[in-house]
């Protein structure tokens, strides 16, 4: 396993915005990856196993408990950032398959000089629009695909709506799961929406979530588990309630979503901006 030398901070401009990385006080292998202040990814080189990001370990908690353990999945990242869930799937399923689409060509870059992929996976980065990318994909494909796009903090308008899902589902395996990470606040409009739209075409789904999140006290980060076939439910409740920082899971999503209606291209919106001051002064 590749291992950077600690050092100070690497600031370099990409084309999303600047780009940092910062050591991690208390892990010698291990950086946190930040643009324009926000933090992205968390990445340790020696342990790819360790997610330091709460939201990441409830992704990864689903990845565990979608096949039997060890067992490769064909599997695609729509968003790439340091490319945290793509070594920790390589690490836990080696011999994995997997496609990475990111659109900062720069940021991949930078990426792959400062944190390098292990030598024996089999990560295959693209640069590139999401939705165009998917697009151009034959159908079933992936048996994982995991949605965590941002441009700015938000993600994008034109990965929000039930088109786009649409095509998600059609390069997806029948068997296979969509894991996404929507960030939301009070009074949670986006992420019901967000839910009402995945159900519409992947209807069995969950929600794992902080508690004070889900019943829209604060903001923060919300994974679903939809697909065609019903999520692991009993196994992400144990993972989520003995996490360091606990979660729940939501599975009556006809309550949460409230009567939302699916979004479509013509009225989709990127997601809403965290509060300002969220992750604090940045020189």
């Amino acid at each position: 396993m590749a291992q950077r030398k600690r050092s100070e901070r690497v600031v370099e401009t990409v084309a999303s915005g600047v780009a940092e990385l910062l050591p991690d006080p208390d892990r010698d292998t291990a950086f946190t990856l930040l643009l324009d202040g926000a933090p992205q990814s968390h990445v340790d080189l020696a342990d790819p196993t360790h997610l330091q990001f709460e939201y990441v370990r409830r992704m990864a908690a689903a990845i565990d408990l979608l096949a039997p353990p060890g067992q490769p999945l064909r599997a695609l990242h729509l968003g790439g950032g340091a490319l945290t869930v793509p070594r920790y799937l390589a690490a836990t399923r080696p011999g994995s398959a997997q496609r990475v689409v990111e659109i900062d060509g720069p940021l991949v870059d930078f990426v792959r000089r400062a944190l390098p992929l292990p030598a024996k996976a089999s990560i295959r980065v693209r640069v590139g629009d999401a939705r165009a990318a998917v697009e151009g994909m034959r159908d079933g494909g992936y048996d994982l695909i995991v949605l965590d796009v941002f441009a700015g903090a938000r993600t994008p308008a034109h990965l929000t709506s039930v088109e786009f899902v649409r095509e998600v589902a059609r390069v997806l395996d029948p068997a296979g799961h969509l894991v996404v990470n929507i960030t939301d606040g009070p009074p949670l409009r986006h992420a019901r929406a967000q839910v009402a739209t995945i159900r519409a075409v992947l209807p069995e789904a969950c929600l794992v979530a902080d508690a004070g999140v889900l019943r829209g006290r604060r903001y923060g980060n919300l994974v679903v588990i939809a697909g065609r076939t019903p999520p692991p439910v009993d196994g992400l409740v144990r993972r989520a309630a003995g996490d360091w920082f606990p979660g729940r899971v939501e599975t009556d999503l006809d309550r949460f979503a409230g009567g939302a209606a699916p979004v479509t291209d013509s009225v989709a919106v990127a997601s809403p901006p965290p509060p300002a001051h969220l992750f604090g002064n940045r020189a």
